[in-house]
């Protein structure tokens, strides 16, 4: 027999990490995590007047949200440093023990979000806990992003790696759906009496009860390993991160803040805007998260196909441009006619274009880095951008408006991300259909 009829190692490998049977497998043991952080983002977010109320003794209540907001945002604090740490981590160790990681410390914040002691209880014990455990999610969600799509990335097929990888960007969608629902369901059904007392704690209970799911499929998933020919992780893969791949790392940032910044203003923003700004119900604003939610999870995986077909870096930029175009006559119009079908229209539209956008992103992240650095680079570059621009972006908006006095500030805090964007995908080299490094 020939030695050319035997099927090579690399292919045997390849074929068994491409069933059909565990590619779903796959893709929700990396989504878990994130979908976790998101969700309690969102319910923070549509629950943030009210943790401001019970957790920070301020009368004025545009104070009380800022703190609110800004407790949440320190959070994003530690986001680097888990990168950086979780993300050598999983170089070093593999994808799988730094995915198991990062969901244990996920499941410890979100549990003392559900059992902290509110401010009339506990006193200034109270916003301390609240911070202590936004710290610990942050730490962990900085490493969770590159360990994962890291994951996603190298067991995907070569023509498939912006869809596999984009299913964690969609998962946070399905997170935010869940958590708007959940949101509206509490405020439908019980009394703010209720809802100040004990219904603000049930999403952060239910949040917990997906944990053990969650460490089921990470547990039970198989690694690839890496190949002979693959160069052994250098011993601290943030040194080589530094001294080799400066163009990535910087290429790789204002990707991240382009697109972390119209997330967070768009599907998490916009529904305190539309109550504080608009004068909108709250239940109006957890209808525009929903809405959101459910064209993120639909579509995302749509625009990572998209970039698997006709590259990523030509649908980055024409789906920017068009979103930096639309998003300051979208808050022109929604200071002009503030109602609520405006409202779900402008989410509607804006999130279509957000989630085409965003669907490659994954992939050219976890493309810019060889495979020995890869969690560590593609870590720090998301949980930097994610840290500075999207988590503290609505307390940068909201003191805005309140400084300036313009309702607009939102739109342009999209538009200046954005053309930092735009400069980081000009900079880029298109990899897809390309082997990864």
């Amino acid at each position: 027999m020939e030695t050319s009829a035997l099927p090579s190692v690399e292919a045997v490998t390849n074929s068994a990490y491409a069933k059909p049977r565990s590619r779903t497998k796959l893709v929700m043991a990396a989504a878990v995590g994130n979908a976790l952080e998101f969700y309690d983002f969102t319910v923070y977010g549509f629950f943030a007047l009210l943790i401001g109320k019970l957790f920070f003794p301020v009368h004025d209540p545009v104070g009380q949200l800022l703190l609110a907001v800004a407790s949440f945002g320190v959070g994003f604090f530690t986001r680097p440093i888990g990168g950086l740490i979780i993300g050598m981590y999983a170089d070093r160790a593999g994808r799988k023990k730094a995915m198991i990681l990062t969901l244990a410390l996920m499941a410890l914040g979100t549990a003392m979000i559900a059992m902290a002691p509110t401010y009339h209880q506990a006193g200034l014990a109270a916003p301390v806990i609240l911070v202590v455990a936004r710290l610990i999610q942050g730490f962990s969600a900085g490493g969770e992003v590159g360990a994962s799509t890291t994951l996603l990335l190298e067991q995907a097929p070569q023509n498939r790696r912006g869809l596999y990888a984009s299913w964690q960007f969609a998962s946070q969608g399905l997170a935010a759906l869940a958590g708007a629902l959940t949101g509206v369901a509490l405020t439908s059904y019980l009394s703010d009496a209720q809802l100040e007392s004990w219904g603000w704690r049930v999403p952060f209970v239910i949040g917990t009860l997906i944990v053990p799911v969650g460490f089921w499929l990470r547990g039970t998933l198989e690694e690839e390993p890496a190949r002979a020919r693959q160069p052994k992780p250098p011993k601290l893969p943030l040194v080589d991160v530094l001294r080799h791949h400066q163009r990535a790392l910087l290429t790789g940032l204002g990707l991240t803040i382009a697109g972390t910044a119209a997330h967070f203003i768009i599907v998490f923003y916009l529904s305190i805007y539309a109550v504080k700004m608009l004068g909108l119900s709250q239940g109006t604003a957890m209808l525009s998260g929903c809405v959101s939610g459910t064209i993120l999870f639909f579509l995302v995986p749509v625009g990572g196909y998209l970039t698997d077909r006709f590259g990523r870096n030509r649908l980055a930029q024409g789906s920017r441009i068009v979103l930096m175009l639309a998003i300051y006559p979208a808050f022109v119009a929604l200071n002009r006619w503030p109602t609520p079908a405006t409202l779900i229209t402008i989410v509607s539209a804006l999130s279509v274009v957000h989630a085409i956008n965003i669907g490659g992103v994954g992939a050219m992240l976890g493309e810019l880095f060889p495979r020995s650095v890869r969690a560590t680079g593609g870590a720090v570059v998301y949980s930097l951008g994610v840290a500075i621009f999207g988590g503290f972006a609505q307390f940068f908006v909201t003191s805005l408006i309140v400084v300036t006095g313009n309702a607009l500030a939102p739109a342009w805090y999209v538009i200046g991300c954005g053309a930092l964007g735009l400069v980081a995908v000009a900079f880029m080299d298109e990899k897809a259909g390309r082997p990864l490094d």
